[in-house]
């Protein structure tokens, strides 16, 4: 290229020029081929949509062997329940205590003996008080966590719409929106319309009809493991179908009963109520249990002292009586003072 060669002739000759020809620019790419840029900065990889999962075809065979497992562990707690206290070292309540809380309580409230015969009340529910032990067993679970005006409100709603107490086909195949609407007055109508229809299924499907009349039969262990078996059936539940409907010896321990058996010191503070079943299932005497438990449960509700969040005036004649170093000399004065016997039984 001539020395007089335009600015504009050198421009042109510069962009024909190819890239290698060029040590400058050569020199360029290299150093920045070599800095760090955004082709050496990481990338991330979208995260992958999240998959639908499937259904397990096998998952009601797992929720069944579930529920087995559970029915497994509640009749291996109560057999080794059986063969020992939960708290062997907790001397309370002696057959003296026992016998000393079941004679006040007679003349507070009246004393409560075991009829000759269940009869199943048509205007309320009541807690296992029925000879057909299937009803017995809704009528508890009924029960289950309300008052007694709310389960017997729920009781008679079911009986209106299916056209009677035990009519197991209807309620089975009217399905589970139709027995929570039906029972819905009585509260948790979610939870007791399933353990009804679960129970209903399982009492079907074991023995082809709706029944568990063959418990009257039974031995009370055996009759005890039958019950506990059903999904949503506890201690309670089951003692108090296998104490007002089978006519067994059995002390069921509800709110009440739990919450004033704690304030006599008849059981640890820390003890729940299965514990506590068990416990003074083992410690009160048969010839007590029936008449106890219905006047504990009584005494709670009309107790101003022993009812829930109640306060300790010193009012009390129970609880007076089993403060520290009351209770000699209790037994005979409460003995004159019994009140005539009541025969309708308030135990719901």
């Amino acid at each position: 290229m001539s020395a007089r060669a335009t600015r504009s002739q050198v421009v042109r000759s510069t962009r024909n020029r190819p890239l290698s020809a060029d040590p400058g620019l050569i020199k360029a790419k290299r150093e920045l081929s070599s800095s760090p840029g955004l082709d050496t900065v990481p990338i991330k990889e979208p995260l992958p949509k999240r998959q639908r999962v499937k259904k397990d075809p096998e998952s009601s065979v797992k929720r069944q062997h579930a529920a087995l497992t559970l029915r497994e562990k509640k009749a291996k707690l109560h057999a080794e329940s059986l063969a020992d206290e939960p708290f062997p070292t907790f001397p309370r309540p002696s057959a003296q205590d026992s016998h000393l809380a079941h004679s006040i309580l007679c003349s507070l409230h009246g004393k409560r003996v075991r009829p000759a015969e269940v009869v199943a009340s048509k205007d309320r529910a009541g807690c296992g008080d029925s000879p057909s032990v299937l009803d017995a067993l809704v009528r508890t679970i009924l029960s289950q966590n309300t008052s007694d005006a709310n389960s017997t409100r729920a009781k008679l709603s079911m009986d209106r719409v299916y056209g009677g107490s035990d009519e197991w086909d209807k309620i089975a195949a009217g399905g589970k929106e139709k027995l929570q609407e039906a029972i819905k007055c009585g509260g948790l109508s979610v939870v007791k319309s399933k353990v009804i229809l679960n129970i209903l299924d399982q009492v079907k499907g074991k023995y082809g009809a709706y029944s568990l009349d063959h418990l009257h039969k039974a031995e009370t262990d055996d009759a005890m493991q039958e019950l506990l078996s059903f999904d949503g059936v506890g201690p309670k539940t089951a003692s108090c179908v296998l104490l007002f409907s089978l006519g067994r010896e059995d002390f069921a321990v509800d709110t009440h009963v739990h919450r004033i058996t704690g304030l006599l010191g008849w059981r640890p503070k820390t003890a729940n109520r299965e514990q506590t079943y068990h416990h003074l299932n083992k410690r009160i005497p048969d010839e007590e249990k029936y008449g106890l438990h219905i006047l504990l449960v009584t005494h709670g509700k009309r107790c101003d002292e022993c009812k829930a969040g109640g306060r300790y005036m010193g009012k009390c004649e129970l609880r007076k009586a089993f403060k520290e170093g009351a209770m000699d000399g209790q037994l005979e004065k409460v003995k004159e003072e019994v009140k005539p016997e009541v025969k309708e039984e308030l135990a719901g």
